[in-house]
């Protein structure tokens, strides 16, 4: 019965995957100022082009990942991305103990997320996509 619900899962869940970056790059590259003043709130530099530089990362990665085009290339890149960033913007481990829980759970979704991205770069993209046959 799954065999059937190959290529629409498959996209489901690529669009799913790609969902949160698309929107965090959208916002990112629409409010560069207040992104890189929460960079900077976190240690790094507060540079608004530093803040592009991330939403296009973010923005086109989601797109390859929904689309399929260079999918295992963009899967390598966010899934680093999300690793470095989780550990830059959710350390619960530091926190009062009120406090981890949510950072937390966003810790470990991250996790899933990273996860999730290098089961594409390890498989591709699937049925359905621009790019099958691409190779990290």
């Amino acid at each position: 019965m799954l065999d059937s619900l190959r290529t629409p899962l498959t996209v489901v869940g690529r669009i799913l995957l790609a969902l949160m970056f698309v929107l965090a790059g959208i916002g990112k590259l629409t409010n560069s100022g207040g992104t890189a003043a929460y960079m900077g709130s976190a240690g790094l530099p507060a540079l608004p082009a530093l803040a592009v530089l991330v939403g296009l990362i973010e923005l086109l990665g989601g797109l390859a990942i929904a689309t399929g085009f260079m999918a295992r290339w963009a899967a390598l890149a966010l899934a680093a991305f999300t690793l470095v960033a989780s550990f830059i913007f959710h350390r619960y481990w530091s926190l009062p103990a009120d406090q981890q829980m949510m950072q937390q759970l966003l810790f470990l979704k991250n996790m899933a997320v990273a996860g999730g991205m290098l089961v594409v770069a390890a498989l591709g993209p699937g049925r359905g996509s621009l790019g099958r046959s691409s190779r990290p």
